[in-house]
């Protein structure tokens, strides 16, 4: 099914992996209008699409505002949301808001407005910690932060609305994405800080957390086939690289890419904030079968796309040379 002419909206457009989602829905020939309070979200993230989207400023925790931004539109991808964990702790009433109400304000409004498809962008905060890895769709939700409950439930209305009402749901766990444009997250962090200072990095924790990257390329072409396949219809998919690393072994990988080998003194903490998981490892077998998914950027590349873009719009030399 082709996406040209078609219209759709992503709240949280202005965001991260929302900017990269317009990205590829322009692409694919769709009219695109963004919903981004731009409390994480920034307008330079949309400034070289300016002239190809709607743009409204506002809020889902706003029920009117979802109503007249969710008018009109045949698909809905729902990234609106308060994405850090460490805040989720600090202030779960505002998390809860931004992640459960917001969301139930959007699955009301797509039901009123009739919209094609609502795919939302869930997380793999929702799993808690590991009872056996890899993590399919069918391991226990046992979130272990606000945030995770908060999308816990924001997933969980989905899932009711769509049994109970038809509300064409489909619920997107997104695992670890990274890529350019990403302004905060461990990667983002240790860049920053071998920026600051290249001969010595802290590190948060032991080591041995793991994570499971995805290019946010990748994670955004996920979306886009999961909006056009009936089988995603009511279901939750995981979407992340399916190869978990130790973040021992991303200094290691960075340092490398950097050519600061020998030379930055890591210094592990030995402690993590409250809500870090210590392990995510994902199951991808459910977004093959049904979506023929199989990510196309190693991680190699992908670190070194994101190199280059903070050394060409940041300007950063991480100690040497541009």
């Amino acid at each position: 099914m082709s996406w040209n002419g078609t219209r759709a909206l992503v709240t949280g457009g202005a965001g991260f992996v929302g900017s990269h989602l317009v990205d590829a829905l322009l692409a694919a020939g769709a009219r695109v209008t963004v919903l981004d309070n731009l409390s994480a979200g920034r307008l330079a993230n949309l400034r070289h699409m300016a002239d190809h989207i709607t743009f409204i400023e506002g809020d889902v925790r706003d029920e009117a505002t979802a109503v007249s931004a969710v008018r009109g539109q045949e698909y809905v991808f729902h990234l609106a949301a308060n994405a850090d964990v460490p805040q989720s702790v600090k202030d779960p009433r505002t998390d809860f808001e931004s992640n459960a109400l917001g969301s139930y304000h959007v699955w009301r409004a797509c039901l009123a407005a009739g919209v094609a498809r609502v795919v939302f962008s869930s997380s793999a905060a929702v799993y808690g910690e590991p009872l056996r890895r890899p993590m399919d769709e069918e391991h226990p939700l046992r979130p272990i932060s606000p945030y995770g409950a908060s999308k816990v439930a924001g997933e969980i209305l989905g899932f009711a609305y769509y049994h109970t009402y038809g509300l064409p749901f489909t619920a997107m766990r997104i695992f670890n994405a990274y890529g350019e444009r990403l302004g905060r997250y461990v990667i983002y962090d240790l860049l920053a800080k071998l920026e600051r200072s290249p001969d010595d990095l802290e590190v948060l924790g032991d080591g041995r957390q793991v994570r499971d990257y995805c290019y946010v390329a990748d994670t955004c072409r996920a979306f886009l086939d999961a909006a056009q396949c009936e089988g995603a219809l009511g279901q939750a998919i995981n979407v992340a690289g399916g190869h978990p690393l130790t973040i021992a072994d991303l200094v290691a990988l960075l340092l490398r890419l950097l050519r600061l080998e020998g030379r930055t003194h890591v210094h592990y903490t030995g402690s993590s904030w409250q809500g870090d998981i210590k392990a995510l490892h994902a199951d991808t077998g459910k977004a093959q079968r049904l979506l023929g998914f199989t990510p196309q950027v190693p991680m190699e590349e992908g670190l070194s796309r994101v190199i280059a873009w903070l050394r060409r719009e940041r300007g950063w030399t991480f100690g040497g040379q541009l």
